[in-house]
């Protein structure tokens, strides 16, 4: 049995079975996606400022259902990308973590949407 599959695999790999070249197409235009916003998480997070001037870390860690360890990590890489800006205050005693989109990050947004609606018309046209 794994004969087949490999053998399977090998054709697939030089191109040689029945529409090879077409399931190659997507592939490429995956490459080209932003892996940093790719990840699940990170895509919320920047989705979810893109319809929202702002939110507080409070408020995004809700939206996302994560944890405060776990939106920190992802929303320090956006930060370092300049994808989102992180400004601090405090409200009396408390402080107070608010995220907004940058215009870098809408823009990133845009293309991966551009490339992700690519790679559905591609595939939705076999």
């Amino acid at each position: 049995m794994a004969k087949h599959g490999a053998a399977r695999d090998d054709a697939r790999s030089h191109g040689q079975m029945r529409g090879a070249g077409l399931r190659r197409a997507p592939a490429k235009k995956a490459h080209q996606l932003d892996r940093l916003i790719h990840e699940r998480l990170r895509l919320g997070i920047v989705s979810a400022l893109a319809v929202n001037e702002s939110l507080s870390f409070s408020d995004l860690k809700k939206l996302m259902g994560t944890t405060d360890g776990n939106l920190s990590v992802h929303a320090r890489r956006l930060e370092e990308a300049e994808y989102i800006a992180c400004s601090k205050s405090f409200e009396g005693r408390m402080p107070k973590t608010q995220y907004k989109l940058t215009a870098t990050g809408r823009r990133a947004l845009e293309r991966y949407l551009d490339h992700m609606e690519a790679l559905i018309r591609a595939t939705r046209d076999r």
